[in-house]
């Protein structure tokens, strides 16, 4: 009875999309049979249902952890590249498991937006209003230190770059992205160690140092840097992260110091530019198509116009700098002061 009982259960069996296993070619002998059966159960929960041909039964699957053949992973094919062409044309479409995909995003006039570094939601119109003439004297002795610390850090830049302002901006959006970026970082760890909110700083600090990640990829659309570029940031930019990483943790106003006297430089070094741009020695180009977006400006802007609102953001970082130190220097803490958020 049990012989028959196992040879029926696998030659019925129903395995994910109806196929069946015949089972008498491994069921000839009743050692292999009810081991068979057993290993099945475990793994395959079911019932059996009368079936109408002479007393047999068959074994109806419920439930099982093996994946369905319609829920299966992507193809080798896909699963290899990781992507897929769209539909006439050759933009490539990332294909994934997990089924996460970014909803349509397109432009106020219905075309499709074409950047995925930023959305239509984080750009906005600079201030030009702002006072570029602005200037905190140093007071004290903290003061004094970081004037002249960023005054010496002038000095090679000056002597390496001269007057090639487009990659001098290239360079100096490098450095420039970092204190807002470790800034943001050690008050989100300050936070989740004491328990306390930012006052939104955290956000202000980060956004800073997105904007001026964003003036570096707009600089490199007009700067194709070469390699010993590419080795002077990376280099530059590896001694600055360590070395203003210690700076904040030791002292934050110092820290906001120095970036706001950073920024009072990169105002100068940028008035500069635009001298260039309306004197013929630099060529006035078209602006790039990321500036555009980004900054809301008009279609037929030129390098000028960006250049123009690039200063009037540095500004701005200018001014959350200075405030910053002068929070700290107050006796407080950031997170007593509502931050700048959206300043830029």
């Amino acid at each position: 009875m049990n012989r028959l009982l196992s040879n029926s259960v696998l030659k019925r069996c129903v395995i994910d999309s109806g196929r069946n296993i015949a089972g008498e070619s491994m069921l000839q002998s009743p050692e292999f049979a009810a081991p068979a059966v057993f290993s099945l159960r475990p793994f395959f929960p079911a019932v059996m249902a009368r079936d109408p041909d002479f007393g047999n039964f068959e074994w109806r699957r419920m439930i099982s952890s093996a994946a369905e053949p319609a829920a299966k992973a992507p193809s080798v094919k896909q699963a290899d590249a990781g992507t897929a062409k769209k539909d006439g044309g050759d933009q490539v479409a990332v294909s994934s498991y997990w089924g996460i995909s970014r909803s349509k995003v397109t432009r106020e006039d219905g075309t499709d937006w074409p950047w995925n570094c930023f959305m239509p939601w984080d750009t906005y119109e600079s201030n030009l209003s702002i006072d570029l003439s602005k200037h905190h004297v140093p007071k004290n002795f903290v003061d004094k230190f970081a004037f002249r610390t960023v005054k010496l850090l002038r000095i090679p830049t000056d002597i390496f770059f001269q007057r090639r302002y487009g990659c001098r901006a290239m360079m100096l959006e490098t450095v420039a992205a970092v204190p807002g970026m470790v800034g943001g970082m050690l008050l989100h760890l300050r936070s989740l160690r004491k328990f306390q909110q930012s006052g939104g700083w955290i956000k202000a600090l980060l956004e800073e140092a997105e904007n001026e990640r964003m003036h570096l990829m707009t600089m490199v659309e007009l700067v194709k840097p070469k390699w010993y570029e590419r080795l002077l940031v990376l280099t530059v930019q590896g001694v600055f992260f360590n070395a203003f990483f210690v700076i904040y943790i030791l002292s934050p106003k110092l820290a906001h110091r120095i970036v706001g006297y950073l920024e009072e430089e990169a105002i100068h070094s940028y008035t500069e530019f635009l001298k260039d741009i309306e004197s013929g020695a630099i060529e006035n180009i078209p602006a790039p198509a990321i500036a555009i977006d980004y900054w809301r400006l008009p279609k037929d802007s030129t390098l000028k116009h960006v250049i123009t609102v690039i200063r009037a953001d540095e500004a701005h970082h200018r001014d959350v700098n200075h405030f910053a130190s002068d929070i700290h220097f107050q006796g407080k803490e950031l997170r007593e002061a509502p931050a700048p958020v959206g300043y830029h």
